[in-house]
């Protein structure tokens, strides 16, 4: 399916918006690799991808969050990355080695349409309490919008109405 091209006379959307590069990670993949890939690609969340490409679910910072069945409780700190610091064989490691993506994801995550308008975007988050959605289009991931994504927005219209005056 091919998704619509945006045109200057229809309002934004999600589609002008949008991260289009972003990572994803397989279900099989331990979480370790999503802990690193999350803290080194700044994304709040990693789309779930199986071998055919279709969208199984999303690990986010808040699947690490509290997690009983990995031994976390969150000490003050950016205790992920100290976890995933230079002690190699501490017994919160070995858990996380052990454990595989799809044993911690959320299947079915949120997503949004290509076509979603800012507003929808926002009234999602806020009614579901996320950070961020991803985008699809046929069937298949296409982006991610954050709300790092939606802030650039503002700051970009409120630069080009701050030019006009």
């Amino acid at each position: 399916m091919e998704c619509p091209a945006y045109s200057k006379d229809m309002p934004m959307n999600v589609s002008d918006i949008m991260r289009r590069s972003f990572a994803t990670i397989k279900p099989d993949a331990p979480i370790l690799d999503a802990a690193h890939s999350l803290i080194e690609t700044n994304q709040r969340g990693l789309p779930v991808i199986d071998h055919d490409g279709a969208l199984v679910g999303v690990i986010s910072e808040g699947d690490f969050l509290h997690r009983t069945e990995l031994g976390i409780s969150p000490p003050p700190g950016n205790w992920l990355e100290d976890l995933l610091g230079v002690e190699e064989d501490t017994p919160a490691r070995r858990r996380m080695r052990a454990r595989l993506v799809r044993e911690v994801m959320t299947p079915d995550p949120v997503c949004v349409d290509d076509e979603a308008s800012l507003d929808e975007v926002v009234a999602l988050m806020d009614t579901r309490h996320i950070a961020q959605l991803l985008v699809v289009c046929g069937g298949s991931v296409v982006g991610v919008v954050s709300r790092v994504e939606l802030l650039a927005a503002v700051a970009r219209a409120l630069s080009q109405v701050a030019g006009k005056s």
